[in-house]
């Protein structure tokens, strides 16, 4: 077989978000290890492939620095595409609210069985997380005032009604929160890949 040969049937393409240290990671490695072939696309490795001129989000967000993520998401989408053609499941990691899913992925992956997952844990417990960190290549305490910002943002209700499956981790393993997400069916047949959603 061709290694550029579909297989069949089709893994899906899964979006995780969540604030920073609600566990993206780690859960999306957990859950591909579910499938034969599975491949994890964080959205900031690929922006952060930028050698001369890279535009971080902290401690300022610029036009350049939305230009850039606008780009590292047209590169997970086409990287979810060529590796679900291949027979991959497929997990994009990537910090993003609704509606800017839809022209960023759900426009681009139209057709293939797209699922997405909020991961939002208490407050406490993901500045907890996120200062335990040692993957980071800085200080992630810079990082608690986006935290502190964005999790409000990340209402449980403005996700399900968004057709997201939403998931408090707060108090789960790591088995049990893919536990959670995998055994989520989708409400309908729709080949947007739009999830039907409760809370955990």
């Amino acid at each position: 077989m061709s290694p550029m040969a579909p297989r069949s049937p089709r893994e899906p393409i899964w979006l995780i978000t969540g604030p920073p240290g609600a566990g993206k990671t780690s859960v999306a490695r957990a859950l591909l290890r579910r499938s034969p072939f599975g491949i994890h696309v964080p959205v900031d490795d690929l922006r952060e492939w930028v050698v001369s001129g890279i535009a971080h989000p902290v401690p300022r967000w610029t036009d350049e620095t939305g230009r850039q993520f606008a780009l590292a998401r047209r590169a997970a989408a086409s990287l979810a595409r060529i590796y679900a053609d291949a027979g991959f499941a497929v997990v994009i990691d990537d910090v993003i609210l609704p509606p800017d899913d839809e022209a960023a992925f759900a426009v681009p992956l139209r057709g293939y069985a797209l699922r997405k997952v909020l991961l939002r844990p208490r407050l406490d417990v993901v500045l907890a997380r996120n200062a335990e960190r040692t993957t980071k290549a800085f200080d992630t305490a810079t990082l608690e005032a986006t935290i502190r910002a964005l999790h409000p943002a990340m209402a449980a209700h403005r996700f399900a009604a968004a057709g997201w499956i939403v998931v408090d981790n707060s108090d789960l393993s790591l088995e049990e929160t893919v536990d959670a997400i995998a055994e989520r069916p989708l409400a309908r047949s729709d080949p947007s890949g739009k999830a039907g959603t409760a809370d955990c």
